[in-house]
């Protein structure tokens, strides 16, 4: 009797141990969530009513953290403050102090959680979310009194060399974490509106915090300290929990949508790169896979694995037939992938400096590189620009870092990224 109840006893904590091993290996599309808590110390944003907006942020962004390590696990939650206290001796240094703690976390997502407020126009009311850019309407904001309590959270465009360097970088999101910055902005907003908040949607913003930031990110404006009834939602316990639990449906959506993404990308890549045995394929097919089409494509390194088949292709053969010594190309070319990818893997973690993603290769003494031209080195990745080219090669980020602002001198739109051997990695 005793031996069976002790047998069931070890039978029970193996049970509990299997489940919190796999509890604890969920698969997230994201893994590392950097929650920033608009404002701090000397540096309190706007106030009304008694309340600072300080002391709402960090109150919503420790709820925030809190739900997402209970209910993601295995991701990491860095705040850039937990306490009531400023960054930087200035708010410039402030604001640069809260992207380099993301920076430095080597974090996927970046969201910032302020308040908004319109002095001049008490009823007006509502959530919106703000991602890096800038449109017409957009610059008519920095003139707009509704912004006014957080005009020093934003980048002086007056002085054009300051102007053409950012309008560089915003150019170039779209070939780096830009539709990124969508995604979250919208599930964010969507989310707000499920849970009956006036949405007054996703906008575009010459933010300094997301300039300096270099990954997916959004700031997020939770209500109008303006407003008696939002800001009386906003005080409360209730509101910031709902305000919480809003933003943090939309990082699982969010980080769902990013896990499909990348595995979709993975399985083209493998269909490309291992053509089923028995079948030809075009060098044309073979071609445009690997560089023109402008849809989701295999890492470059699978393209010029299977480059030598392709080639083989070409020659001469019955139509619908491949021949004993083309089957043996792909079969080497498949191998010598496999053994590529396994390689890249045994290589320790580096980082780099980005200056330019492309679907096609581009010659590294190409113009296009500027004063880094030969001096660039051409690393690979999924997705539909999976040619990078980067600057430099660092054990630490601190040191990329330190490189990246040299190198955006040149380009403004460098920034930092992972990498083992010449494949692009996601940290």
């Amino acid at each position: 009797m005793r031996m069976r109840l002790l047998l069931l006893l070890a039978f029970a904590a193996a049970v509990v141990s299997i489940n919190a091993v796999a509890g604890g290996n969920i698969v997230h599309g994201v893994s590392v969530v950097v929650i920033d808590a608009g404002h701090g110390g000397k540096f309190p944003g706007a106030h009304y009513g008694g309340v600072y907006e300080k002391d709402l942020t960090l109150k919503v962004a420790l709820k925030l953290g809190k739900l997402i390590e209970e209910g993601m696990p295995g991701v990491k939650v860095v705040y850039t403050r937990t306490t009531d206290k400023a960054l930087g001796a200035d708010l410039a240094s402030d604001l640069q102090a809260r992207a380099d703690i993301a920076n430095h976390a080597g974090g996927d997502l970046f969201i910032s959680i302020h308040a908004n407020a319109a002095p001049k126009a008490a009823s007006v009311r509502g959530v919106e979310t703000l991602i890096m850019g800038e449109t017409p309407k957009e610059q008519r904001y920095n003139e707009n009194a509704l912004y006014e309590s957080n005009r020093e959270d934003l980048i002086d465009m007056s002085d054009e060399r300051t102007a053409a360097i950012v309008r560089a970088y915003i150019q170039n999101l779209q070939f780096t974490y830009g539709e990124y910055s969508m995604a979250i902005a919208r599930c964010i907003q969507t989310s707000y509106a499920k849970a009956g908040r006036n949405s007054r949607g996703v906008k575009r913003q010459l933010l300094r915090v997301l300039y300096a930031t270099d990954m997916p990110g959004a700031l997020t404006e939770i209500g109008f300290m303006t407003n008696a009834q939002e800001l009386a939602y906003m005080k409360s316990d209730k509101g910031q929990n709902e305000i919480a639990s809003s933003i943090y449906r939309a990082v699982k959506e969010y980080s769902a949508y990013v896990l499909k993404t990348r595995r979709a990308e993975e399985g083209a890549s493998e269909k490309e790169t291992t053509p089923p045995a028995g079948t030809s394929q075009s060098a044309g097919t073979s071609q445009s896979a690997g560089t023109q089409q402008p849809t989701p494509k295999p890492a470059a390194d699978s393209a010029k694995a299977s480059g030598k088949g392709a080639a083989n292709s070409t020659q001469p053969s019955v139509a619908g037939k491949v021949s004993g010594e083309n089957a043996s190309a792909a079969k080497e070319s498949a191998a010598k992938g496999a053994v590529a990818k396994e390689s890249a893997a045994q290589q320790p973690l580096r980082y780099a400096v980005q200056v330019l993603a492309s679907a096609r290769s581009i010659p590294l003494n190409s113009a296009q590189f500027r004063s880094y031209r030969g001096k660039v080195r051409q690393y690979t990745s999924q997705g539909r620009f999976p040619y990078k080219y980067c600057v430099g090669e660092f054990e630490s980020r601190t040191a990329a870092q330190r490189k990246a602002a040299e190198v955006r001198k040149i380009f403004p739109e460098a920034f930092v990224v992972c990498c083992r051997g010449t494949q692009i990695v996601n940290k």
